[in-house]
């Protein structure tokens, strides 16, 4: 007998999917028989189920905080009055790049110091010639040449000094110091005015830059839950500005010690922020995957169809041989979920456009 076609839907066409009719051994009727087209087979994903320990989530909250390993503070090397400031708060600055005009009666003692050095260079350096000349003419003693050589010596010194100390100090025109950037990164913090008096006995930095490529999230853990975390954990960070973004990352450090205000101990995740999208003081919601003792049968939560307040799978052998399977469901964390009962490890089932099969089985 020619077996005829049964077509499932116009959606289930379109898709892929065809169906075809053998004779029942029983009645001598004809049943339908699913079978998974090569096209749609190649539009689905196949999961093995397997046992693995159940993981958990726990919920904490957290700040975006710079990298402390990326974060500089700038303190003024001299005392003075802020001529002029070249940036503001938030601003990328370039490493080298002057960040304020100082100046400073102190660039300027520096500066006549180095106007009297050279000047006693000058008179050095001839006082060394003649004391040359007397002694080839036998008017003075070797001991004259030397002195003169070594008052030379000591102003030339003292000029060396100074201009490396220029250096240092990073002298701009006139009697100014320039404020220079350490660093590339963001300006995330900048104490300084126009007209402000700066006196290098002040313990206060006036900027500070940091590097944004990489952040840490500094989460907050109750004593109850302390027990539960460790290096290495992974964890999702969603923030209020983008809720539907979870940012990914692991506890790469733990504080342990209880903050005596918060009575809460912190941990670090580290996220990549290369798009620039944390910013520092964002407030975060932190969940934090770690493991239970038990372990149960895991699939992907994708795979898990929720219909007629029941959970179901469709388990995979082959195109011709796809079922609807129903599973209880222990525990979903995430992207994995935990079943009790229902299926058994390395069974094969289908986590992506499970439903319009799923649809076809049901009916």
């Amino acid at each position: 007998m020619k077996q005829p076609i049964l077509i499932v839907g116009f959606s289930l066409l379109a898709a892929g999917f065809w169906t075809s009719c053998k004779p029942s051994q029983a009645e001598g009727t004809e049943k339908a028989t699913f079978v998974l087209s090569d096209t749609m087979l190649k539009n689905i994903r196949i999961d093995t189920a397997h046992i693995e320990p159940v993981k958990n989530e726990l919920r904490l909250s957290g700040k975006v905080a710079p990298n402390g390993g990326k974060v500089l503070k700038v303190y003024p090397l001299v005392s003075g009055y802020v001529e002029d400031i070249k940036v503001q708060l938030g601003d990328y600055v370039q490493k080298g790049q002057v960040l304020a005009v100082i100046h400073s009666a102190e660039i300027a003692d520096y500066e006549k110091q180095l106007a009297q050095a050279k000047s006693d260079r000058n008179v050095a350096d001839k006082n060394l010639k003649v004391a040359e000349d007397l002694f080839a003419s036998r008017l003075s003693t070797e001991k004259d040449v030397v002195n003169a050589r070594g008052e030379l010596q000591k102003a030339e010194a003292e000029i060396t000094r100074l201009n490396d100390l220029f250096k240092i100090y990073r002298k701009g025109k006139g009697a100014t110091y320039l404020v220079s950037a350490p660093i590339s990164g963001y300006v995330i913090e900048k104490n300084i005015n126009n007209n402000m008096e700066i006196r290098t006995d002040n313990s206060s930095n006036i900027f500070t830059i940091s590097e944004l490529d990489d952040v840490w999230v500094m989460a907050n853990v109750f004593e109850t839950d302390i027990a539960r975390i460790k290096e290495g954990y992974e964890a999702d960070v969603v923030t209020v500005s983008y809720p539907d973004q979870p940012f990914h990352g692991k506890i790469d450090k733990i504080y342990n010690f209880l903050d005596p205000t918060t009575k809460t101990m912190q941990v670090r995740i580290r996220i990549d922020n290369k798009n620039m999208l944390l910013k520092p003081e964002m407030f975060a919601t932190v969940y934090v995957k770690y493991e239970d003792k038990d372990q149960k049968v895991a699939v992907p939560s994708a795979a898990v169809i929720f219909d007629n307040s029941k959970n179901f799978v469709l388990v995979f052998k082959d195109k011709f041989n796809i079922a609807v399977r129903q599973v209880e469901v222990a525990k979903t964390a995430g992207d994995v979920t935990y079943l009790s009962s229902g299926l058994n490890a390395d069974e094969k089932v289908i986590s992506k456009n499970q439903l319009l099969i799923y649809d076809a089985l049901k009916d």
